[in-house]
C-alpha cells in the first residue's frame, strides 16, 4: 500500500479530533466500584494509563453498564443460569459439580486465559472440554449465544476483581506470539492493532471513538448488534477490517492475541458483561 495512504488514514483520524477521548467518569454499580484508569502494566512499553473502553463511550450508553436491570446483556445471562441447571446426555448438568452454582467461579476469568494441562486455555476451551467430558454433548460453536451467554455467566462471577493474567513460564511463549500479532500491520490498509488502540485511541473513527482496545468487559453486549459478542469475534472483524484474510475464531493465533490482549488490561477491574455501541 506504501506509507503515503497509511499516512492519509492516521492524518484522517489526527484531523476528526479527540472530542471527549476518554472522560473521568467513575463506575460504579451496585456499589460495586469498577476500576477504570490505572497504571499501564510494566511490560507495556508504549502506555503509561490503561482505561477500560467504557469510558470512551457515551453518557448513554455508560449508564446502560450501571444498572443491572438496565444492562441488555443480562437477558442472556438469565438464560445462562438456567442452562447451568439444565442435564446433558448424560444426565450430567453444571451444577452436578458445582453445586454451589456459579458462584464457585469468582476469580476465574480475572485470570484466563491461562496454561492449562500445557495448553493455552480460553473460557470458551474450558467450557466446551467440560461439556464433552462430564455431560457427553457436543461443543458449542465458539460466538454462538449459548457460549457466549455461559462465557458471561463465568465472567459475571470475577466482576470488580482485577485482571491478573500470567505471561511468565508456560504462558511466555503464546503471549510472545501475541505481541507479535499485536504490532504487524495486516491488510490492504497495512493497519495494526497497535495503530487504532495505542496510537490513536480517543480519535474519532466511523462517528465512533476508539479506544484502548480493551477486553476486560467480555463478552460485550453491543448495541448495532443486539446480542453478546466474543473477543475473537472482535479479532475477526477488526483484522476483515483493514481489507485481509483473518484467523478463525477458536484459532491458535487469536487465543495468542486473546492472552496479549488480555494482559494489556492487568488492573483494571473485569467488567463482564460491558456494553458498548
Amino acid at each position: 500500500m506504501g506509507i503515503r495512504p497509511i499516512a492519509l488514514i492516521i492524518a484522517g483520524l489526527a484531523a476528526a479530533g479527540t472530542a471527549w477521548a476518554q472522560d473521568s467518569d467513575e463506575m460504579n454499580i451496585e456499589g460495586l466500584e469498577i476500576v477504570t484508569e490505572t497504571e499501564a502494566p510494566e511490560h507495556l512499553e508504549n502506555l503509561r494509563t490503561i482505561y477500560s473502553g467504557w469510558r470512551f463511550r457515551t453518557d448513554e450508553t455508560q449508564s446502560l453498564q450501571l444498572d443491572d436491570f438496565e444492562n441488555p446483556a443480562f437477558v442472556f445471562i438469565d438464560q445462562a443460569l438456567d442452562a447451568f441447571d439444565e442435564a446433558g446426555a448424560n444426565g450430567n448438568a453444571c451444577s452436578t459439580c458445582h453445586e454451589n452454582g456459579p458462584e464457585e467461579f469468582a476469580g476465574f476469568t480475572a485470570a484466563m486465559p491461562k496454561v492449562m494441562d500445557g495448553k493455552l486455555t480460553t473460557t470458551e476451551d474450558f467450557l466446551n472440554g467440560h461439556r464433552a467430558e462430564t455431560q457427553g454433548e457436543e461443543p458449542w460453536k465458539w460466538s454462538s449465544q449459548d457460549m457466549q451467554q455461559m462465557v458471561a455467566l463465568i465472567g459475571l462471577q470475577s466482576r470488580g476483581m482485577p485482571v491478573d493474567v500470567a505471561i511468565d513460564g508456560e504462558a511466555a511463549p503464546y503471549w510472545e506470539l501475541g505481541k507479535e500479532m499485536y504490532y504487524t500491520r495486516y491488510g490492504q490498509l497495512e493497519l495494526s492493532c497497535a495503530n487504532c488502540h495505542e496510537d490513536n485511541y480517543g480519535m474519532m473513527i466511523r462517528a465512533d471513538h476508539l479506544s484502548q482496545g480493551q477486553t476486560n468487559g467480555f463478552p460485550t453486549y453491543r448495541l448495532k448488534q443486539a446480542k453478546l459478542i466474543s473477543r475473537h469475534n472482535r479479532f475477526r472483524g477488526c483484522i476483515r477490517d483493514t481489507r485481509a484474510e483473518t484467523f478463525a475464531e477458536g484459532s491458535d493465533e487469536f487465543r495468542a492475541l486473546e492472552l496479549y490482549v488480555a494482559s494489556r488490561a492487568n488492573g483494571l477491574s473485569v467488567e463482564t458483561p460491558a456494553v458498548r455501541q
